[in-house]
């Protein structure tokens, strides 16, 4: 959804949804969301250059497909709420890291590091976190890898760094994390049912690796592309 969308949608809001959003006006709100939409379209842009130069440096392209997305105004105060924090365009800027985001979906497991890694490394951008799925994957069996950057966006007031939350997996990653959102949010199945499932697609998780381990290794031996260096390095707290 694109700020042209955000906007229209907030007109059609009742009474106290606009009052639950409460972020000084609403039209501060949809200029808001305007910064994170252009700092998601300035991070795809990136990635969209980075995966051309792959393919005429290595005759292979490592991002399959990617999908950009903005936080719905529901969610965001949804989100505030949970943090018991004050509805306002303050508080989103200081605390929510997430609005912007962009899921990458790559061929290999090189190819998410190695193009994470590009993208860190140049110098308008900032990296703020980041959760290594892959090498350490949660409990369910999810994979991926999550990386907030920082990015300059330019308005007539000057550069914005605003954060964007990008998700890199590969496909297998990506096809297995949708079914597990569905399985978890979209079903009604019983409990025992659930718990069945659930502990198939740990399973399915596991086999899953394994595969793609085998098929890197493949690929690797065909291809001059980088291999995996590792996910980049967020800066050390003090």
């Amino acid at each position: 959804m694109n700020t042209a969308e955000l906007a229209t949608r907030i007109k059609t809001l009742d009474s106290g949804s606009v009052n639950n959003v409460e972020i000084g006006d609403v039209t501060e709100f949809i200029d808001l969301m305007q910064v994170y939409e252009g700092a998601m379209y300035e991070i795809g842009t990136k990635l969209e250059i980075l995966d051309n130069e792959f393919q005429v440096r290595f005759s292979h392209n490592p991002i399959h497909h990617m999908e950009r997305r903005l936080k719905s105004a529901n969610s965001i105060v949804e989100k505030l709420h949970r943090k018991d924090l004050p509805t306002t365009a303050d508080a989103i800027k200081d605390n929510l890291f997430d609005v912007a985001g962009i899921r990458v979906v790559c061929n290999y497991r090189d190819d998410v590091y190695a193009v994470s890694r590009y993208l860190s490394e140049q110098s308008d951008i900032q990296v703020l976190r980041v959760k290594d799925y892959i090498r350490n994957p949660k409990q369910n069996g999810y994979r991926s890898l999550h990386v907030i950057y920082a990015v300059p966006v330019f308005l007539t007031s000057g550069p914005h760094y605003t954060p964007v939350e990008v998700q890199f997996r590969t496909i297998a990653m990506d096809y297995w994390a949708s079914l597990e959102h569905q399985l978890r949010y979209k079903s009604d199945l019983p409990d025992i049912r659930l718990a069945q499932h659930s502990q198939t697609l740990l399973d399915c998780a596991r086999s899953l690796q394994n595969i793609e381990v085998q098929m890197q290794s493949i690929h690797r031996d065909i291809s001059g592309a980088p291999q995996e260096e590792g996910a980049p390095e967020a800066p050390h707290k003090e």
